[in-house]
């Protein structure tokens, strides 16, 4: 179960790697995430197995290349990568994984619980990474009157 603890935790952390941003750009949701952490001050790594950069950035082949530890990965592939990915994290040392909606497996749930891997599933990481935006506000608020929120 995802507590309110386990993301407060998660979005708390200054560096974070992100799986899933595309070569193609635009409106694709990695993309979206990755521009709008990096507006609120995230240090940000993006991780690609054969991109050198994306939206400007350099890349990293895989979580082992990373230039230092980072607090935790948002992962926003399907979900028959994700179980690679979350597998990857923990050999990577990487105690926090983000499965953005869509990204879900419950292989890699189970295995991240399994291995002492805190892992927040179910939940959009743009309704809880502060400053929240206009847009995600309501969803939000209808979230919390219908008691889906985490506690």
């Amino acid at each position: 179960m995802v507590t309110k603890a386990m993301i407060d935790d998660f979005i708390s952390q200054p560096s974070l790697a992100i799986v899933g941003v595309s070569r193609k750009g635009g409106n694709k949701f990695g993309n979206s995430a990755f521009k709008e952490l990096k507006s609120k001050g995230y240090q940000l790594y993006l991780v690609h197995p054969s991109a050198e950069t994306l939206e400007g950035e350099r890349t990293y082949p895989n979580l082992k290349a990373l230039p230092q530890g980072v607090g935790g990965i948002l992962v926003i592939v399907p979900p028959a990568q994700t179980e690679k990915v979350v597998q990857e994290a923990h050999e990577a040392g990487i105690k926090r994984v983000w499965l953005q909606q869509g990204a879900e497996s419950q292989v890699a749930i189970q295995y991240c619980q399994q291995n002492g891997v805190s892992v927040v599933y179910g939940h959009c990481i743009l309704m809880y990474a502060k400053p929240i935006a206009f847009f995600h506000k309501p969803h939000r608020w209808v979230m919390q009157l219908l008691g889906q929120l985490p506690k």
